[in-house]
């Protein structure tokens, strides 16, 4: 009788109920509000003059082009930013929030030049008070919110300590199906899918969700099976609902910053070969001189292991590149049961090292920052 009623209750509540779980973030505060540039710091202030005192900077992570910030605060198990704060640091998160037609007008330039180097001061301000002025951030980032990392490092002189990305496409050549569009398309210029792009103003955000979501179709055509199969079973179905929420809530993608992204990065090849030519700034990936590291699987339907890896050869600029294979889905890698076992611990460990490179650099009066230059990079 009880497994009746556990079953008819949760058949209830995903149907035409408030849901198994009402929905949770980690508490935080709201350091700067702006639209399409709100900055959340999931610390209070007691935690950050703990913080401080290690001298440990900031960490600010940047969500996707077309993804919402709640991938770093998926749920109470797989919450990046809680995790981090768990460890000592400070995190803080930069939403992008929604993004329309009316936003067609946002480019490439919009976030690498405006909106996160904002947010890159508002947060060092934040964090060290009066002694920002010799402050930096470590960047952690997600999908193409590596893209955009990259891209703000690349652009100028940012006070970035070092960059960390996970399942970032490096090299469009790499991703299936890629290079049969690409070289399809050269004839023309590329000119059709250009001109569908700005007539839409982009991706409009339902677009965005149905393509995420048929990334994963046999999940998606199993589901009523799967739902019926384990009514019984509330707390599976709960992690269900978290990843169906989140997929609910994917922004678009602006339209000038598509067409830039379509013409220049795909099409053009620029991120490949290092140098992005945008429309009022040259972002030069080569020349980033930051610590990097970068995360692939092979089982990510988004980002092939191998456009993900390219980043080792890509940034020869850097003192220290370092790779690290996580198999799982792309959400997975950054929010699931493998990102807590292995990207989390791998992140830490990689953060904690430059810690001990800069107390070393400390101790003894040097200024050099970065640590070593011959880490070994997985295979």
């Amino acid at each position: 009788m009880e497994g009746a009623r556990e079953r008819a209750g949760n058949l209830w509540a995903l149907t035409v109920g408030g849901g198994i779980r009402p929905e949770r973030r980690t508490p935080h505060v709201v350091v700067a509000e702006g639209e399409h540039r709100t900055l959340r710091r999931f610390a209070d202030d007691g935690a950050v003059a703990a913080a401080r005192e290690t001298g440990r900077p900031p960490v600010l992570l940047i969500p996707p082009i077309a993804a919402p910030a709640t991938s770093y605060d998926l749920s109470d198990e797989h919450s990046l930013v809680a995790h981090l704060a768990s460890t000592g640091r400070v995190p803080y998160v930069i939403d992008f929030g929604e993004v329309g037609y009316r936003d067609r007008w946002m480019s490439f330039e919009t976030f690498v030049v405006d909106i996160i180097p904002q947010a890159i001061e508002r947060a060092i301000a934040d964090y060290y008070g009066e002694d920002a002025g010799d402050g930096e951030v470590d960047l952690l980032a997600w999908s193409l919110g590596g893209t955009l990392a990259f891209l703000t490092a690349g652009t100028a002189p940012r006070p970035i300590r070092s960059i960390t990305a996970v399942a970032t496409p490096l090299d469009y050549m790499k991703l299936w199906g890629y290079p049969t569009v690409i070289a399809a398309n050269r004839p023309t210029g590329g000119v059709v899918p250009s001109a569908l792009l700005r007539l839409a103003g982009g991706i409009p955000a339902p677009i965005v969700r149905l393509g995420y979501r048929a990334t994963s179709w046999d999940r998606e055509l199993k589901k009523p099976w799967f739902i019926l199969t384990h009514l019984d079973e509330t707390e599976t179905l709960a992690r269900m609902e978290i990843i169906n929420r989140f997929q609910r809530t994917f922004p678009g993608y602006p339209g000038k910053m598509t067409v830039q992204y379509w013409e220049r990065l795909i099409l053009g090849g620029q991120l490949a070969a290092g140098r992005v030519e945008l429309d009022e700034a040259v972002a030069d990936l080569r020349g980033i001189d930051v610590p990097i590291q970068l995360f692939g699987s092979h089982r990510d339907a988004l980002c092939s292991w191998q456009a993900a890896r390219y980043g080792v050869d890509l940034f020869d600029g850097s003192p220290r590149v370092q790779f690290s294979t996580v198999e799982s889905s792309h959400l997975g890698l950054i929010a699931g049961p493998d990102a807590v076992r292995e990207t989390w611990p791998t992140i830490d460990t990689f953060l904690a090292s430059l810690d001990e490179d800069a107390s070393v650099s400390a101790e003894s009066g040097s200024d050099d920052k970065t640590g070593p230059a011959d880490t070994p990079v997985a295979p």
